[in-house]
C-alpha cells in the first residue's frame, strides 16, 4: 500500500485547509473495511493521532482538534480527508494518514504551517 498525502501549506491563524490522502496499490474492498486515521508530528514531538474514522463513518477526535477538524472518507476513491478550520499555530506539523493501527507504511506526509 502506498499512501500519498496532499493539501498542506502555509495558512494564517483562524484559516482553513483541507488535506487529502489517497491509498494506492490496494483494492477498494480492503481500503473500505479499514479504520483510517490522520496523525501529525510537530518538531521535537512524537507523532500523535488527530482523528479516526471507521469503515461505517463514525469519527473520533483528539481533544485538541475537536470541533475544528472533520475527518471523512470516500471509499470509491480510496481517499480520506481532513477538513481543518480555525487553525492555530500549535496545529503546525507534518500530517500523515494511516490505518487506525498504523499498519501500513507511512507516506511522506504533508506540512501544515499556521503562521501570520
Amino acid at each position: 500500500v502506498q499512501l500519498v498525502e496532499s493539501g498542506g501549506g502555509l495558512v494564517q491563524p483562524g484559516g482553513s485547509t483541507r488535506l487529502s490522502c489517497e491509498a494506492s496499490r490496494i483494492t477498494f474492498s480492503i481500503f473500505s473495511i479499514n479504520r483510517m486515521g490522520w496523525y501529525r508530528q510537530a518538531p521535537g514531538k512524537e507523532r500523535e493521532v488527530v482523528a479516526i474514522i471507521t469503515s461505517g463513518g463514525r469519527t473520533n477526535y483528539a481533544d485538541s482538534v475537536k470541533g475544528r477538524f472533520t475527518i471523512s472518507r470516500d471509499n470509491a476513491k480510496n481517499t480520506v480527508y481532513l477538513q481543518m478550520n480555525s487553525l492555530k499555530p500549535e496545529d503546525t506539523a507534518v500530517y500523515y494518514c494511516n490505518t487506525a493501527g498504523s499498519s501500513w507504511s507511512w507516506g511522506q506526509g504533508t506540512q501544515v504551517t499556521v503562521s501570520s
